[in-house]
């Protein structure tokens, strides 16, 4: 059977528009917005040294946007008109929120109680609140931008104060519970921070990330949003 000439133009066609279809998709870039709190906002903690939204975007990479929405001191309430601000080009967010939240929380460990069981149901109704306001902020997040990663809060670094140290971990607990159940419910990932958040050095105060610290935000953020199947709704934690 004859090859006409016009059928190899046709084929050479295709497989040229084929190769251009791969090159355009190879050249879309990524776009990676930070939501939440002083987490990921650290730049006025790290003086020359660089910040969370810094190490993300030179760990993503060239082919890679990093927007930084986060706004130190952000309580969960806030961060909701933070999601006002996202780009249409955001593919992923990486939220953290709930450590103002349980800063907040502190005058209540501090209240005098007759009972245990009363300050333990003072504890579990904020714990409950949290949760019904950071599930509510996580799916109008996922409605907007489905690929959504959460992070878990780190411990502080209150030493040599123990007993501070103790209560602040203790009280956190409560808060990481609701985050984790929201991102089980949801099938969203979870950067463990407090497991990561290990040496002094991490820390450029008591409660902030140093640059060492945020180059392990970095590091994560970057395995998660780049290796992570988001549509298999499957909850990994990731550290």
């Amino acid at each position: 059977m004859p090859i006409h000439r016009r059928h190899i133009l046709a084929s050479a066609g295709l497989a040229g528009l084929a190769l251009t279809t791969q090159a355009i998709a190879s050249d879309k870039k990524g776009h990676l917005v930070l939501i939440g709190d002083s987490i990921l906002d650290n730049k006025t903690y790290v003086g020359n040294d660089p910040s969370v939204i810094d190490q993300v975007q030179k760990t993503l990479g060239d082919n890679w946007d990093a927007t930084l929405l986060a706004v130190d001191g952000s309580k969960t309430k806030d961060v909701f008109g933070q999601l006002d601000k996202i780009p249409s080009s955001a593919t992923h967010l990486l939220i953290s929120s709930g450590g103002n939240d349980a800063l907040g929380s502190q005058p209540i460990l501090e209240e005098r109680v007759d009972l245990v069981l009363e300050a333990v149901q003072k504890l579990a109704q904020i714990q409950i609140q949290f949760g019904r306001d950071y599930l509510k902020l996580i799916q109008a997040a996922t409605a907007r931008v489905p690929k959504v990663a959460l992070c878990l809060i780190y411990d502080p670094n209150f030493a040599p104060d123990l007993l501070r140290q103790q209560i602040s971990v203790a009280a956190l607990a409560l808060f990481n519970d609701r985050i984790s159940r929201v991102a089980f419910k949801l099938g969203l990932p979870i950067l463990d921070l407090r497991l990561m958040f290990n040496d002094p050095s991490d820390y450029a105060n008591p409660i902030e990330p140093s640059a060492k610290g945020g180059q392990k935000i970095a590091d994560i953020a970057d395995k998660v949003v780049k290796g992570h199947d988001f549509a298999s709704k499957r909850s990994i934690v990731y550290l």
